[in-house]
């Protein structure tokens, strides 16, 4: 098995750099999915190095690195902060994606109240500037993982749905209501996805942790948006939901007023209603699904279904309080 440091100097070689200026490699945490790890550089440089796993996942988890490389290309023509992808390769061990490095550390709980509410607003601004760049003309996964992009968003969304209930049977993930029950539930809201009519990158995991603050000037800024390989070409709402993570994007009036201020569209009509509770239960699901072939442990499969469970049920009841003839 190829070492670290001998995968990070490939890693460079092939990016055009030279990988005798490497003089440090260390491993980074917080991720559950790739090998991540951090690369420092003669000079002061840092790149991240990601290499994806091997092992069996969810269907839509097949070249995440590509859809990550995509996202970056797209906070990249948005100016939004966010790591540059270098290079995109793959070895022995599997697909790896070179990135620059952000500044700053995951979000925690070290905030000022004063602090969050300035951060959030700030975060609104740069998510309406990447929700305005324009897709490659196809809504879903930009990995193909689902097949090519879709003509329309209702066909690219089923789909994407359809294939991790596809999972939750094979996996016979433990969920709070039958496969069956969902899937026909969220079959109630799917004419609400009609209104999406232009496809807009979605991070879809803007959770604390994936937003890195800067404090090296002084006060406290967003330093970059990460880990991105979750990302779709998609109806920018979707977003809403990893950035109130187990919560509603309603109360998140900071967050809501820097989007709006940047020329974001949120308003909460009860199309846009069905459509976030749609993209709830697709995140829960999920989530859900995912402990089974990640195997994670007995403590964090039962804080999921504890957790989470739940969220998807308040998010299915929804729609069948709001969906037409239901």
């Amino acid at each position: 098995m190829e070492d670290s440091w001998a995968r990070a100097r490939r890693a460079l070689a092939e990016a055009g750099i030279a990988p005798d200026r490497l003089t440090a490699v260390r491993p980074l945490g917080g991720g559950t999915y790739n090998t991540v790890e951090e690369l420092r550089l003669a000079g002061g440089e840092r790149h991240v190095l990601k290499v994806a796993p091997t092992a069996p996942g969810l269907r839509y988890e097949v070249r995440l690195l590509d859809a990550e490389a995509a996202f970056c290309r797209a906070a990249e023509a948005a100016g939004v902060p966010a790591p540059r992808a270098v290079a995109l390769g793959a070895g022995a061990e599997g697909a790896w994606l070179l990135l620059t490095a952000c500044p700053g550390e995951p979000w925690d709980g070290s905030l000022s109240e004063r602090e969050r509410t300035s951060l959030r607003t700030e975060l609104g601004r740069h998510v309406a500037r990447l929700h305005r760049v324009t897709g490659p003309g196809g809504y879903g996964y930009p990995s193909g993982a689902l097949g090519p992009l879709a003509a329309d968003w209702r066909t690219a969304f089923t789909t994407m749905f359809d294939a991790v209930l596809d999972d939750a049977r094979r996996y016979r993930a433990r969920l709070p209501r039958p496969v069956e029950e969902v899937a026909d539930t969220a079959r109630a809201a799917y004419d609400a996805l009609d209104e999406v009519t232009a496809a807009r990158p979605v991070h879809f995991d803007l959770w604390q942790g994936n937003v890195l603050v800067d404090r090296s000037a002084g006060s406290a800024r967003i330093g970059g948006l990460i880990d991105g390989e979750r990302m779709f070409w998609g109806d920018p709402l979707a977003d809403f939901v990893s950035l109130a993570l187990l919560g509603d994007i309603r109360k998140e009036e900071a967050f809501l007023a820097g989007y709006r201020e940047a020329g974001g569209h949120a308003a909460f009509d009860t199309a846009a209603c069905l459509r976030l509770a749609l993209y709830r239960s697709y995140l829960y699901l999920i989530m859900l699904t995912e402990t089974v072939p990640r195997a994670a442990g007995p403590e964090h499969d039962r804080w999921v279904r504890e957790t989470v469970g739940p969220e998807l049920v308040a998010a299915l009841d929804e729609i069948a309080e709001l969906a037409p003839g239901s």
